[in-house]
């Protein structure tokens, strides 16, 4: 009977941890396959996912969100706030938004994972007029 407990135990514990979208990911470009920053992603206390860059692997053109339009606008990016909002739905993390620094738009935002991989997808209106980025988790 342990046994079958501790199995139980171990395996939900398992399943917990695959929805979890918090921690630090690395962010690849979709279009270089570069890795590009670190991104940390934490849940505040009003129950949703947010998300800053906590490192930058690649220099920047523009070190601050100068393209950006709200209370980002001229902020560095290196601890800018880039997704915020996201509600846990089942496995899927939506209802956010995600900004790209270097364009200064915003999107909103659906995240999945996958293993060590977040499947981000960024979008506008319809989900399928968008763009999704894998991040590997950092270590």
């Amino acid at each position: 009977m342990k046994k079958i407990l501790l199995t139980f135990a171990l395996s939900f514990c398992g399943v917990l941890t695959f929805a979890q979208i918090e921690g630090k990911w690395k962010t690849i470009d979709d279009e270089t396959k570069q890795a590009k920053s670190i991104v940390e992603v934490y849940k505040k206390s009003d129950g949703k996912y947010y998300g800053k860059v906590s490192q930058l692997l690649i220099k920047p053109a523009d070190p601050n969100c100068t393209a950006c339009k709200d209370d980002r606008k001229g902020k560095p990016i290196l601890g800018l706030e880039i997704i915020r909002g996201l509600k846990k739905d089942g496995d899927e993390f939506t209802g956010g938004t995600i900004t790209d620094p270097k364009t200064g738009k915003t999107y909103k935002c659906t995240i999945t994972r996958s293993g060590d991989k977040l499947n981000v997808r960024g979008y506008l209106g319809l989900s399928l007029l968008g763009r999704t980025q894998v991040w590997d988790k950092a270590n």
